[in-house]
């Protein structure tokens, strides 16, 4: 293999990235974007692992960690996570995906957030003008990855986001863009097993600005005039605002590799636009049966030195079914402690065929 100078480039940066988050002692820019639905996490198996994932993704969790991983996406799959958020808001991912041989993998998701219906109030009616409404945000992405060689892959997502809130909408378009990187380094055993590096960009787009029929009002323009200036009709203009930009990269190791046990360490470094850097760590335990089963434990640590954060420790577990022909049934559930806010709880079920 001769990609040794690009794999110490790339150690070279995240050592160096992650040296500096030490160093941050203040916020930046937190609340400063719109869409944070976009880095809440929607996939149970990257949020068991503290969201270190960017490195380890080989499936159609892809789309939302590391485009990069569809590049090594075996067979076709069908994906689907829900996760109830707080306040009764709910989160919800449906993904396919197709692999095309000697082409790459062709994936198609949408990813949303339900924030459950709500009174329409008013300083004249502040119980309620009788109406109701249910705010929502979603994106809909469409993704491509390919493996260049058996050791170096690459993707890319362009997506629509979309958010509403009574009469009013706002839009964006976004992309986001990954690589992933196998070295064959610290294996304990094939080279396929080796250290792995991976970086993504997510959320890289256009600004979001709120329009719709509750921006409208009549006014009247000149009251100490006369005239017939009384019913104007006039239009509020909101302030636009950045999507969440977030730039990955991490590594992951299996110190452990037999036949029936494999053993995932995994750590992240991120940097947002509307936040401090930070680290995720996270770990996987897998038990194969071959043919048969494979089952997954999984722990992390998300925002590892981000100050005040209420983000900590999370677990979970998984187990893939294989039947004949290749076909397969995973599911997989996540737990995280969100501090002050409450206990949060996903579920996954993927089909590949």
């Amino acid at each position: 293999m001769k990609y040794p100078k690009l794999i110490y480039w790339a150690l070279f940066v995240v050592l160096i990235f992650s040296g500096t988050l030490i160093a941050q002692n203040s916020p930046n820019r937190v609340g400063t974007t719109a869409s944070n639905f976009l880095e809440l996490g929607y996939d149970p198996k990257g949020l068991a692992m503290g969201d270190a994932s960017v490195s380890t993704v080989d499936d159609l969790s892809s789309i939302y960690w590391n485009p990069a991983g569809l590049a090594f996406l075996g067979k076709n799959e069908v994906y689907f996570t829900y996760q109830p958020w707080l306040v009764d808001t709910k989160t919800y991912l449906a993904s396919v995906g197709i692999v095309v041989p000697q082409i790459g993998t062709f994936a198609a998701s949408v990813l949303g957030i339900n924030y459950g219906e709500m009174e329409v109030t008013t300083m004249e009616l502040q119980e309620g003008t009788g109406e109701r409404y249910s705010p929502s945000d979603l994106a809909v992405n469409l993704s491509y990855g390919r493996s260049l060689t058996s050791w170096f892959g690459f993707g890319g997502t362009i997506k629509y986001v979309n958010s509403s809130i009574f009469h009013c909408n706002a839009s964006a378009v976004a992309a986001d863009f990954g690589v992933i990187i196998k070295t064959g380094y610290f294996s304990p055993g094939e080279k396929r097993d080796g250290m792995k590096i991976g970086m993504s960009l997510s959320n890289y787009g256009t600004r979001m600005r709120y329009s719709g029929l509750d921006m409208l009002r009549s006014i009247d323009i000149a009251p100490d005039e006369a005239g017939n200036y009384k019913d104007v009709k006039v239009e509020y203009k909101t302030d636009s605002w950045e999507l969440p930009l977030i730039f990955r990269i991490g590594v992951s190791v299996n110190p452990v590799v037999t036949t029936y046990h494999r053993l995932t360490l995994a750590v992240d470094a991120l940097h947002a636009n509307n936040n401090n850097e930070t680290v995720n760590l996270g770990a996987e335990y897998t038990f194969n049966i071959p043919g048969v089963t494979k089952l997954f434990l999984r722990g992390g640590y998300r925002s590892l030195f981000l100050e005040e954060s209420e983000f900590g420790p999370t677990f979970g577990a998984g187990v893939l079914l294989q039947a004949i022909h290749g076909q397969a049934i995973q599911i997989d559930y996540a737990y995280r402690s969100i501090g002050i806010l409450g206990n949060i709880n996903a579920m996954g079920i993927s089909f590949t065929f």
